[in-house]
């Protein structure tokens, strides 16, 4: 676009009017009838116009010190921040960025030609600004140079990972020690900022917030994976055989993972490994399984199906009492079963039990047929896999559970 302007008008005052005029033509024009080619050029050729018209306004704004000092404000950004109603954050980024960009004129030159926007401009100044103090400046250009032809082909995420590691690419030799320093510095913050807090919603549940480095946090996820769905894609997918959605099925996984993990790998809690007692009278134990009653873990009350659950997966401890909640007996986690009849187990049903579920036997837990709060023995025969949605189903006073010649359990609501 050309334009001319008056003696008296600055050019960059005459671009404005001139990019205003040009906007005013097409301001009713409808795209929907362009061709395809059309609207891909005009796609690319407009953001490439938007960066430039960017760098031209920061660059105004770099040098309107003036301005701010005429009208009392605090700096340019904060008057422009009033002026055009933008949020002060924005103001203060914005002149940020300008001044960013006198101390980088490459970076600045490929704003100013639509080489790359104002996003990737950023990672490239803040990959370069992040560089040791020790590295020359010979090195700090040649890494400038080098990320801003990557910057050509990648967008800012990977652009940014790409700057972390641009040393091993412009100067090997010094990128060891830098990088060291680095994961130091990271780990040493993950330390300061990790963090849980937990906040009950007054609703039976309760909110779990953490935040951990990222290391732990990947290995929560593989544990917590390696409960779901194998055939789990992507967290955006659900299995055609659980309709339940993704994070869904991360919570129940977390769940499972903290009533399967085992406690005597973990330090003593309260002069024994971390048991769970479950407080619950001798009528409630003794009632039928499809029967519902109330238990406690600690003064928290829970089903006693969820208890008999835990009963077969957990190491639960049933403090039973009599009508005068004296104390009975309190029962041993000896019930569960070991490695090796889980293994045999898994060789027997390969699959929950629970008839079309393909669940794979390393997903299931073992469940008491007989369950074990009444007797029944922790054996073979008396034990299943089923996976976690149908264990749930299995303690639900709610379901009725049918076993059928062919070894496999179906599942049906109570009317």
């Amino acid at each position: 676009m050309s334009f001319s302007s008056s003696p008296s008008t600055h050019p960059v005052l005459a671009c404005a009017s001139a990019l205003g005029a040009a906007l005013d033509e097409v301001a009713t024009v409808d795209p929907l009838f362009m061709t395809t080619p059309d609207k891909e050029s005009a796609l690319l050729d407009l953001t490439a116009i938007a960066a430039r018209l960017d760098e031209l306004r920061l660059r105004v704004l770099n040098c309107a010190d003036d301005v701010a000092a005429t009208h009392g404000a605090r700096d340019a950004g904060a008057w422009l921040a009033h002026q055009a109603r933008l949020d002060h954050q924005a103001g203060r980024r914005d002149l940020t960025a300008a001044r960013s960009l006198t101390r980088h004129p490459r970076v600045a030159d490929a704003l100013r030609a639509g080489t790359i926007d104002r996003a990737r401009a950023h990672v490239v100044m803040s990959a370069v600004d992040a560089l040791p103090t020790h590295v020359d400046p010979d090195t700090r250009t040649r890494a400038e140079a080098h990320l801003l032809e990557q910057a050509r082909a990648f967008d800012p995420t990977h652009l940014r990972v790409l700057g972390r590691r641009v040393l091993a690419v412009v100067a090997p030799e010094v990128d060891d020690a830098h990088e060291a320093r680095l994961l130091a510095a990271e780990e040493a913050r993950a330390q300061a900022v990790t963090s849980l807090t937990t906040r009950r919603r007054g609703d039976g549940t309760t909110d779990i917030r953490i935040r951990c480095a990222d290391t732990t946090a990947d290995r929560l996820l593989t544990y917590l994976q390696s409960l779901t769905s194998p055939r789990q894609g992507n967290q955006g997918d659900q299995s055609s055989d659980d309709p339940r959605p993704y994070p869904q099925r991360l919570g129940h996984a977390f769940a499972t993972f903290l009533e399967t993990v085992d406690p005597t790998r973990l330090p003593l809690h309260g002069g024994d490994a971390t048991t769970v007692i479950v407080t619950l009278d001798l009528a409630t134990l003794l009632s039928q399984l499809g029967e519902p009653g109330v238990a406690l873990i600690g003064d928290q009350p829970i089903t006693a199906a969820h208890a008999r659950r835990l009963a077969c997966t957990a190491h639960l401890v049933p403090a039973v009492l009599d009508g005068d909640s004296h104390i009975l007996d309190l029962g041993r986690s000896q019930r569960l079963y070991n490695r090796h009849q889980r293994k045999a187990m898994a060789l027997r049903d390969t699959t929950c039990r629970a008839s079309g579920c393909t669940i794979p036997a390393a997903w299931c837990e073992a469940h008491h047929l007989t369950p074990w709060s009444r007797g029944g023995p922790t054996d073979l025969d008396d034990g299943i896999l089923l996976c976690p949605h149908h264990h749930h189903l299995a303690h639900d006073h709610r379901y009725d559970m049918q076993r059928h010649p062919d070894g496999t359990f179906t599942f049906h609501r109570r009317v």
